[in-house]
């Protein structure tokens, strides 16, 4: 089924997924408005909301005997099942934290305050969470922190950059699975396979947070120690951020009530609202694998339904680089600069990076406010991009990012819009 140009839902499939989801093409005051800021945040499953709703209502503390509490926990044991499903990963530790960034600098410090080695390992795009966390802990530790460089071309890291520099000292290798900058992938699958056989008992943590929306993530395949994902980005809620660690990274001295099992995370109660939004989450997904697959086995209708996801957004960015509906796409744009452009779509998830010639991105987001469209600069200057834009000698770049409950409709008027101002830019220049 996949391929480098993607699939597309039908139409009647298009429209029952927009239904699923709040705001999708009209915000909040009921004005009109294309939102291609996935990346930042994502659009929120209306069950999603309802779930949490329904059970953070419930007064009952889950940790009691009673009737209440025992649903309660029964909600909690069956969020967790579907990380694992998500993530497709037994045994281990699941942990919900406040955010996923939060989780990231628990994981970095358990390791690097524990595991023996003089350096640790990541790349120059990792999310301040991830980067931030490691150069702290390697200035505790007195460890050399070893950064693998971006390649221009693709947008990712290449993945000799990254095993190049791992050796029997090496205490830590943290990696992002995507950029959130560029949407490049990396090759997590060969990263681990051969970060490994250089170091067979080597930690590895991967942040997941902008890829897990898009793709079906595999830890069978890609046996990691710590990974997380956001579910405010996974078409969830805010105020969580979800963790799974292995059982050798869980069991390394760490926060801990004393009376909890040595590789419990958690700490105080318990919110069985935020693992009821996991369930809806992997609900939704399931529900779009049971429209194309008679599988009975929840992980497998969701890996469908994931793989349909996957090969829609693919389809949209074939649409957005190349033109839909008679409108030319980026790449034909007088006055567009698309960055890290390449043909192979299969390794980039639904994000684009474009410059105006005659337009610097923070105009040029302001500009496509005016007009109905909302997508986000990443400029050299911000904490968040300034690192990761500086590796490709880039000052800034207007970051698209639309989500699978988009149609080629929405492309087109994006894609007319974007005409639209550089055409505006042009003759105002």
């Amino acid at each position: 089924m996949s391929s480098n140009r993607g699939q597309l839902f039908s139409a009647s499939m298009m429209e029952a997924i927009k239904q699923r989801f709040h705001y999708v093409d009209r915000d909040i005051d009921n004005r009109e408005r294309l939102f291609f800021d996935n990346a930042g945040g994502s659009f929120r499953l209306k069950s999603a909301l309802e779930a949490f709703a329904q059970i953070d209502a419930l007064p009952d503390c889950p940790e009691r005997i009673h009737e209440r509490a025992l649903f309660l926990q029964g909600i909690q044991a069956r969020g967790e099942d579907d990380v694992r499903r998500i993530l497709n990963v037994r045994g281990g530790s699941v942990y919900l934290s406040l955010t996923a960034s939060a989780a990231m600098f628990d994981m970095v410090r358990t390791v690097m305050e524990n595991v023996p080695g003089t350096n640790a390992v990541t790349t120059i795009l990792e999310h301040p969470s991830s980067f931030d966390a490691m150069t702290m802990y390697c200035e505790r530790t007195s460890k050399e922190l070893r950064i693998a460089p971006s390649n221009a071309e693709t947008g990712g890291v290449d993945t000799d950059a990254i095993v190049a520099l791992i050796d029997d000292d090496t205490a830590l290798l943290s990696v992002m699975y995507a950029s959130n900058i560029s949407g490049a992938k990396l090759d997590i699958a060969t990263i681990v396979e051969r970060a490994r056989a250089r170091k067979p008992d080597l930690f590895i943590i991967v942040d997941a947070v902008q890829h897990a929306p898009h793709a079906v993530i595999d830890l069978q395949k890609t046996p990691v120690d710590g990974i997380n994902f956001a579910p405010y980005k996974f078409f969830g809620c805010r105020g969580s951020g979800v963790s799974w660690l292995s059982e050798r990274l869980a069991e390394l001295p760490h926060h801990r009530l004393a009376a909890k099992d040595k590789g419990v995370w958690e700490l105080g109660s318990p919110a069985p609202a935020q693992f009821a939004v996991v369930s809806a989450i992997v609900d939704y997904v399931a529900w779009i694998g049971a429209q194309f697959s008679d599988a009975e086995d929840r992980r497998e209708r969701f890996v469908q339904g994931m793989q349909r996801i996957e090969e829609h957004e693919r389809a949209l960015l074939s649409l957005l680089l190349d033109g839909v509906d008679g409108q030319r796409g980026l790449r034909a744009i007088e006055g567009v600069r698309v960055f890290w452009d390449h043909d192979d779509l299969t390794r980039r998830d639904l994000i684009a990076g474009i410059g105006f010639d005659n337009l610097d991105p923070t105009a040029a987001v302001r500009a496509y406010e005016e007009r109905g469209v909302i997508v986000y600069e990443r400029i050299a200057t911000s904490l968040y991009s300034g690192r990761m834009l500086k590796s490709f000698n880039l000052d800034g770049a207007v970051r698209i990012s639309p989500l699978h409950c988009h149609a080629p409709s929405d492309v087109a008027r994006f894609l007319a819009v974007t005409e639209d101002i550089a055409i505006a830019s042009r003759l105002a220049g």
